[in-house]
């Protein structure tokens, strides 16, 4: 079956932030890979022990299907991480309650942009940036 999924880099907290996601969802890791799970590769410089243990891959699933993935996208192993306002993590849950609950959790030591509030096209809307620097949007179509 198809699906989308949305791949988020973090500079070394993918673990704690992937830790932060499972307790909001409530589900478990599909998978979880280290850096140091990897065989050597051909010409690449050997991780240190701190490397080895950061998330080579993760995978969660969160609502819908959805499935959230990530990794540790460091210096020490190859990657430029540039963090903007280009992406955000759009959930449509079905009921204003369940739409609360994520905000609230998901905002948790990060910075509501916009609160949940009815919008001029009929849905219950907010956007926040949570504590890992991801942007979520929540809209829900319900008005119960």
């Amino acid at each position: 079956m198809a699906q989308t999924s949305t791949y988020l880099n973090f500079n070394g907290t993918t673990g704690a932030a992937f830790t932060f996601y499972k307790s909001v969802f409530g589900t478990e890791f599909d998978g979880l890979m280290r850096m140091g799970d990897v065989p050597p590769q051909e010409g690449q410089p050997e991780l240190s022990n701190e490397d080895k243990q950061l998330v080579m891959n993760v995978q969660l699933p969160i609502l819908g299907g959805h499935l959230l993935m990530g990794t540790a996208a460091t210096e020490s192993t190859g990657f430029t991480l540039n963090q903007g306002n280009n992406v955000y993590i759009c959930l449509q849950p079905d009921k204003r309650e369940d739409a609360d609950a994520l905000f609230a959790s998901l905002s948790g030591g990060g910075e509501v942009e916009m609160p949940m509030m009815d919008m001029f096209w009929g849905d219950y809307f907010g956007s926040l940036v949570d504590q890992y620097g991801i942007r979520w949007m929540i809209n829900c179509s319900s008005t119960t």
